[in-house]
């Protein structure tokens, strides 16, 4: 038997979730009944769908409606408050009690907590108040927002007894979970499209992983690595962890609040894959509210897609819940996921905040990626050109008024995907040392 067979054998029986969920965990069987009160220990699961109660287990599927499972919400009797969080570490366990853990961490302990920069130059030409760039694209150790998930999923992984850990990637997940793997000890198994960018393949060989190219698309990868989770009993971050790898995306909406000044911007810009990042954003800006930490409307939240890949955008024009398929034809390879697990939950964020989504073209978000640079100093990859140029066009289409308070999120680092900008670039005149050829280009300029 598999760790995750045992797992699901001990705690697969399905209830209905009443009560508190210190009810449910007893019921279940999962309560902790050691002496040691800071193991960690995964919450329960639910569906997101029938309501079905689960023990804590590496399982991400209902039995009873085949839905998508998620950890149940946290004790609201022990939140801690503004003051208790301000003297925590700076990283995404401030917020633990939010997490889908109860007691301590012990990987990963310093991912998170990443600049929000304000964009004044952004806010002009999107005609709004102001403007703040969340840079993810900083994150630590691998450079994108994928960290905070894998730092979530890594902790349950090594809570349930797995020494393995793996993903379905287009990129930026296979760098987080090769890095994080390296230094928690645990050997990674990593699936990827053989299309993917020199760097970011690169950025997930030099940590030393079992990487596998597959021929196809993110979702052919993504097919594959549901049977390589059943088959040899890993923790793949993104497929049977999932409903604890996703709680790590809310710390970006927790971490706005604070940075803020406990406050809520009006507005939020966030690129779509999956579809997971855009309704963890509306469900952390939830959780701080009903906390009691922060107060006010909850901010519109706008999804951003490339027009080669938009089946979550086009779920939203269109008014439907149901995703229809596409097969990706974009530069924007982080963000060309065809079929989106959770694309019915990101239109439901989007329609229910007020918000919108935009799709453009690879044209349209490389410029998008030289205006974040020239305007802010950040570079980011053609998933943030897909957020700026987005929002640009929401601009355009009077989605954002003159009071409005806008975050974009950036959620990775344009050095690993340096193709589609270098083709563009002018070349750089090249002189001998002499001071009159420097005078006679300041001239020229």
């Amino acid at each position: 038997m598999t760790a995750i067979e045992a797992a699901q054998h001990t705690g697969s029986g399905s209830a209905a979730l009443e009560g508190s969920s210190e009810t449910f965990l007893a019921r279940s069987g999962s309560a902790d009944t050691s002496t040691d009160r800071t193991q960690l220990r995964p919450r329960a699961l639910r569906c997101k769908l029938c309501g079905a109660g689960f023990a804590a287990a590496p399982t991400a599927i209902c039995e009873e409606c085949l839905g998508p499972l998620e950890a149940i919400d946290a004790d609201v009797s022990t939140l801690p408050t503004r003051a208790e969080i301000s003297r925590r570490a700076h990283s995404i366990w401030r917020y633990k009690e939010w997490l889908p853990f109860d007691g301590e961490p012990t990987l990963s302990l310093d991912t998170g907590f990443t600049p929000l920069v304000e964009a004044p130059r952004i806010a002009r030409r999107l005609g709004v108040a102001r403007c703040w760039i969340k840079n993810d694209s900083v994150s630590h150790p691998s450079l994108s927002f994928k960290d905070r998930v894998v730092a979530s999923a890594i902790n349950a992984a090594r809570a349930f007894g797995l020494d393995t850990i793996g993903c379905a990637s287009t990129g930026n997940l296979a760098n987080a979970v090769a890095a994080q793997a390296a230094r928690a000890g645990m050997e990674s198994w990593i699936f990827i499209p053989d299309s993917l960018e020199r760097g970011k393949v690169a950025a997930t060989q030099i940590f030393g992983p079992h990487l596998v190219r597959v021929r196809g698309n993110y979702d052919d990868v993504n097919r594959l690595c549901s049977i390589v989770a059943d088959q040899f009993g890993w923790g793949i971050v993104n497929v049977n962890l999932r409903a604890y790898y996703g709680e790590g995306s809310k710390t970006i909406a927790f971490e706005i609040v604070e940075q803020l000044g406990w406050t809520l911007p009006t507005a939020v810009v966030a690129p779509m894959a999956g579809g997971s990042l855009i309704s963890k954003l509306e469900r952390g800006f939830r959780e701080f509210t009903e906390a009691g930490l922060v107060s006010g409307p909850a901010p519109r939240l706008y999804g951003a897609q490339a027009s080669g890949c938009s089946p979550i955008v086009q779920m939203v024009h269109d008014g439907r819940d149901e995703v229809r398929p596409v097969v990706p034809n974009t530069i924007a390879r982080s963000i060309a996921i065809g079929n989106p697990a959770d694309g019915r939950f990101a239109r439901k964020a989007i329609t229910q905040t007020g918000g919108w989504a935009a799709a453009v073209s690879d044209t349209e978000l490389i410029e998008g990626i030289k205006i974040l640079a020239a305007d802010t100093g950040i570079f980011t990859e053609t998933a943030g050109g897909a957020t700026v140029a987005s929002a640009l066009a929401l601009s355009r289409e009077g989605r954002f008024t003159a009071d409005d308070e806008v975050v974009l999120c950036i959620t990775g680092n344009g050095l690993k995907t340096l193709e589609p900008i270098v083709e563009t670039l002018v070349d750089s005149p090249v002189i001998d040392a002499k001071l009159r050829e420097v005078r006679a280009l300041v001239n020229a300029a």
